[in-house]
């Protein structure tokens, strides 16, 4: 008798695979949801701050303050 068939254990393979795909779909999931709300690697805190201050975010005020403290770090 072979040993993967439903009364010796074969059902509890099957469990382990869907518990495995079932898991890398989470995965791929989370990474897409997170690389949505974080800003991209490349993205400078300048490129960053204006794109506030184009939004509407930041005032004048905070968004040369903002700007002086980028500058000067």
């Amino acid at each position: 008798m072979h040993w993967m068939n439903w009364s010796g254990g074969g059902w509890l393979m099957m469990v382990f695979w869907w518990i495995i795909v079932i898991a890398a779909i989470v995965v791929v999931i989370n990474l897409i949801n997170r690389s949505k709300y974080h800003p991209s690697v490349g993205e400078s805190a300048l490129e960053i701050l204006k794109k506030r201050y184009a939004r509407g975010e930041i005032d004048q005020a905070d968004f040369d303050r903002m700007k002086r403290e980028i500058l000067n770090s």
